[in-house]
């Protein structure tokens, strides 16, 4: 479905800055992206522009749907999400990561070695886009737009190829992408300060630097846990926690929590909204599920070194707490995690939401 109809591209990722935030190349990253981007399903210009204004549409409709069942955001507009193809997705990624990243305060290199290095990130991270830009159904990216006041996406082909792929009902499928994405908008633009926190965690993240040395010395106990020595196999993100120092922990712990609270408050939502609108939810659940955990060989390990199974568990974790929240406080209980930072469930409370209502009770 690579078809012009899929909307325009607003903004484009600006040019490599080599003294400020991540040496990356951004625009590097954007033309590698797009160079290897597989080509979405073919379909004829008229079957591509309706499924692009029905997506348009349904995004707003999702998220009034999502209003009603949290009670969050009720007096703010119902706009529109911006329906892209692949290497579009591609170049707003890429813009979103630069603003998030740009307050990185990272120690100063020379200019060639800075230059070298990121020329080999931006293409590093070209690569990961362009696997990932056939996958990804649609994002929300706080800090995306030609002013960075925020973007909702959604992949018009991914939609396309993943509902036929799980032979589901193509219109419930999409008004079904849509509450997911639409529920992330709305934890963003209703809930005025969590914007800025997160990007004060990926910030605070980032500028915490470690010497070489330090990390070497951690580096035994991370092979020793990747290959299973201590009786588990580690994951990915097990393997960059091992990584860390004791500072850059602490940071990542808060951001994992947020991001696994996202996730999980966006699925539980998604569900919550019920049959009433997407009459076959259980089944597109179902199948969806079946869909995250499947996949060849080589997908799946692409899958586990990308940190894409990590994610997956996020979902299940952050729903879950949702969900048993729910059940003793009603969702007036889960929004109570909107209220501050000092409201958001820790890691640990995540698996243990009874001592998450203790501690706001």
């Amino acid at each position: 479905m690579e078809t012009d109809t899929t909307g325009p591209v607003t903004g484009r990722p600006r040019p490599d800055r080599t003294g400020a935030g991540l040496p990356v190349n951004w625009s590097l990253a954007a033309s590698t992206a797009a160079s290897l981007m597989p080509a979405g399903p073919r379909t004829t210009p008229a079957v591509a522009g309706a499924l692009v204004e029905r997506l348009r549409t349904d995004s707003a409709r999702a998220e009034g749907h999502v209003r009603e069942v949290t009670g969050l955001g009720a007096d703010l507009p119902l706009l529109p999400a911006d329906v892209l193809d692949r290497p579009a997705w591609a170049r707003a990624a890429v813009g979103g990561m630069e603003a998030l990243t740009s307050g990185a305060r990272l120690p100063d290199s020379p200019w060639p070695l800075r230059t070298v290095t990121a020329a080999g990130s931006g293409a590093q991270l070209g690569a990961l886009l362009a696997y990932m830009g056939a996958r990804v159904l649609g994002q929300y990216d706080p800090f995306g737009g030609p002013g960075g006041e925020g973007r909702l996406i959604v992949v018009a082909p991914n939609v396309y190829a993943a509902s036929r792929s799980l032979d589901v009902d193509g219109d419930q499928f999409g008004l079904w992408v849509c509450l997911h994405e639409a529920t992330h908008r709305l934890q963003f633009t209703a809930v005025p300060w969590l914007r800025d926190h997160f990007a004060g965690l990926v910030t605070e993240l980032l500028s915490l630097q470690e010497p070489d040395t330090a990390r070497l010395a951690r580096l035994p106990d991370a092979i020793r846990a990747l290959r299973g020595e201590d009786g588990r196999k580690a994951d990915v993100l097990a393997l960059v926690e091992l990584l860390q120092g004791p500072e850059q922990r602490a940071v990542l712990d808060r951001l994992l929590a947020l991001s696994t609270l996202l996730e999980g408050h966006a699925d539980h939502v998604m569900d919550a909204v019920g049959p009433d609108v997407v009459p076959d939810v259980a089944l597109i659940r179902r199948r969806f599920t079946e869909r995250r955990r499947g996949g060849g060989l080589i997908d799946r390990i692409l899958r586990a070194l990308l940190g894409v199974e990590a994610k997956m568990r996020q979902y299940a974790v952050g729903a879950a707490f949702c969900r048993a929240v729910e059940r003793e406080a009603g969702m007036a209980g889960i929004n109570r995690v909107w209220e501050s930072p000092e409201t958001l469930p820790t890691r640990a409370e995540l698996d243990d939401p009874a001592a998450w209502l203790r501690r706001v009770a």
